[in-house]
């Protein structure tokens, strides 16, 4: 499974990057423009930093401006993932851009059908938005699962990738249901390195051991 953390913050990819984990950063628009600097200049800072994929969300309204658009970043990423909104227009510039070789992801998924469309499109990824179909009172697992078995069983190489997840417990659930990646913000990429009883544990060896050291010196003084 890849792991993938959303933001555009020079600190926590920094942070998230120093982990060999880590298979790159994604973003958006609304991510980027809580830097105030141009997006093309943020991208080129964040491919630095990160020894993986870096993924661009077009915010062009036509398939023609959207190659356009994504062309340009390109030239500043190393392992460029172009972001496309589905729609008539997105599909058909993730088929242009496919056919270049370069990786595309159709992200605002909520359907099966979406999906389905996204990967004749030829996309590497497709991005159904749990939480947001959780709120809706679907279920954001379900659809997950629907498109995992479609496209396992039309034998498409397009990968899921979960997206609009709001906790650690979402991304148990994204590898239980077989999806091939998850994006994530960094407060929940933190999130899983941890659990009370590990600190528990880990504060109770460090004891004992400070306890038996002391006991060692103490022997040692009175031999």
């Amino acid at each position: 499974m890849e792991f993938y953390i959303d933001t555009a913050d020079l600190k926590e990819i920094k942070s998230a990057a120093e982990l060999s984990i880590l298979d790159g950063v994604t973003t958006n628009p609304t991510i980027l423009s809580k830097q105030n600097l141009p997006p093309k200049e943020v991208m080129a800072e964040i491919n630095e930093m990160v020894n993986g994929k870096v993924w661009y969300q077009v915010s062009s309204d036509t398939a023609q401006d959207m190659i356009s658009e994504a062309l340009e970043m390109v030239s500043v990423i190393s392992r460029p993932v172009i972001k496309l909104p589905m729609g008539l227009e997105g599909l058909n510039a993730c088929h242009a851009l496919s056919k270049q070789g370069i990786e595309t992801n159709m992200t605002l998924i909520f359907s099966v059908s979406q999906a389905i469309l996204a990967a004749k499109a030829g996309s590497a990824y497709v991005s159904p938005y749990v939480g947001r179909v959780n709120d809706t009172g679907w279920s954001g697992y379900q659809l997950i699962k629907e498109i995992v078995s479609v496209y396992e069983t039309q034998k498409f190489n397009t990968k899921v990738i979960g997206a609009s997840l709001r906790g650690t417990h979402d991304i148990v659930e994204m590898a239980m249901l077989g999806a091939r990646a998850v994006t994530m913000p960094y407060k929940i990429f933190a999130g899983l390195f941890h659990h009370p009883m590990t600190d528990i544990g880990r504060n109770q060896f460090n004891h004992d051991w400070k306890e038996y050291q002391e006991k060692l010196m103490s022997q040692s003084v009175e031999g």
